[in-house]
């Protein structure tokens, strides 16, 4: 052996897999505008189901109002999917039309 404690001979080379990991694609869940839902439903579905503040929901629920759709979150696939369930069962149960989808980002 010589200076470098490396065994005469040894033939091993050290590779780098080159291995992308790929960021999942995200998705937006909206909320739409209609005529019937109350504002304070709306400001309490955006609390309950994501989880906003007040002052983000009330935020929100004006901007729905104001411009016919807004945006409540981004999410991977799965679990925008599960929102927008969410949000219309919540609706659904509570006999108003409030609309919710998804749309990538």
């Amino acid at each position: 052996m010589g200076k470098h404690n490396k065994p005469e001979g040894d033939s091993s080379v050290l590779t780098r897999d080159r291995t992308r990991v790929r960021t999942p694609r995200m998705y937006k869940v909206v909320l739409h505008n209609d005529d019937y839902s109350p504002m304070e439903f709306v400001v309490a579905v955006l609390q309950q189901i994501f989880h906003l503040s007040v002052e983000d929901a009330t935020r929100i629920m004006l901007e729905v109002h104001n411009r016919g759709i807004g945006v409540a979150g981004l999410y991977t696939y799965e679990a925008a999917e599960t929102k927008v369930q969410q949000v219309l069962s919540t609706a659904q149960a509570h006999e108003h039309p409030l609309q919710c989808s998804m749309e990538p980002e």
